[in-house]
């Protein structure tokens, strides 16, 4: 199978590779690692990366079964849609364009993620901008938990492969990367106040190159 991956960007991978150092991920957590380390020239990231154990496995799995991807802004769209055209050709969800206007005391990036919620909830959901929308998430997916559980339903809950918790900034942001980690939901997140659409999106990428390489 052809790589997907541009010679120039192999290369950046070889400097990586070099300079990294010591590590403990295996080889899918490095894949991702490297990734999200040249799309930032940032070598902290491998600190601050965080994978629950099978998060990878599932991810792979549900992108190879045409899984919708739920991202909250266009700019991390953007950054997948070339590799998701190239691949599994997964239906993209923008939570920020499903909604015209705000619910009252939320962001339109919030309403949108909840409206996504209510369509999609066994969806991919990569968050790399609005903390807001990432603390939305957690909030519905523990209500709908418990609400569950209280019903005494029998049918199984509809959780999603994987979220992936990139926000970035400083109001909000590690709030909601420490409400996710709280959740029994698979999940790729980056730790502290760094983060990004371009995270987000690397990540995804390089989920997908695992998820193609493995068909």
């Amino acid at each position: 199978m052809p790589s997907l991956n541009h010679p120039i960007l192999e290369q950046s991978f070889a400097v990586i590779d070099r300079e990294i150092g010591s590590h403990s991920f295996t080889p899918a957590e490095y894949a991702i690692v490297r990734r999200v380390i040249h799309s930032t020239a940032d070598f902290e990231f491998k600190e601050l990366i965080r994978f629950s154990p099978d998060a990878i496995a599932g991810a792979v799995q549900a992108l190879q079964q045409g899984v919708p991807i739920v991202v909250d802004v266009n700019m991390v769209k953007q950054g997948i849609l070339s590799v998701v055209n190239r691949t599994f050709q997964n239906p993209i969800m923008v939570a920020v364009d499903q909604a015209e206007t705000a619910l009252p005391g939320k962001t339109r990036t919030e309403t949108g993620l909840l409206s996504c919620w209510e369509a999609v909830p066994g969806a991919i959901y990569a968050i790399g901008n609005a903390p807001t929308a990432l603390l939305a998430l957690c909030e519905r997916i523990g209500g709908d938990r418990i609400a569950m559980a209280q019903s005494g339903s029998a049918s199984p809950f509809a959780m999603p492969p994987l979220v992936i918790g990139a926000p970035v900034g400083f109001i909000s942001v590690v709030e909601s990367k420490a409400a996710l980690a709280q959740t029994p939901i698979p999940q790729i997140r980056v730790e502290g106040r760094k983060g990004g659409s371009a995270i987000a999106a690397a990540i995804l990428n390089a989920l997908l190159i695992l998820a193609w390489e493995a068909t």
